[in-house]
């Protein structure tokens, strides 16, 4: 099984599985396609965003343990 980690870049995690998307819309980062997708990781963006990057994490490894 494949598992994320809040060091990667949002590029990087939707190399993993591009249905990673669904769940960083729905969490209110809509920044997909920002430049800055590629060149800050997920815990800098959750900062920004105001968002739990442990909490967003946990989520997406469950989503692609039950896969």
């Amino acid at each position: 099984m494949t598992t994320v980690n809040k060091n990667m870049t949002i590029q990087q995690l939707l190399e993993v599985d591009e249905g990673i998307a669904d769940i960083l819309m729905s969490s209110g980062m809509h920044c997909l396609g920002c430049i800055m997708a590629s060149g800050e990781d997920l815990a800098q963006a959750c900062a920004v965003h105001g968002i739990d990057s442990d909490a967003l994490i946990a989520e997406i490894n469950d989503y692609l343990e039950n896969k």
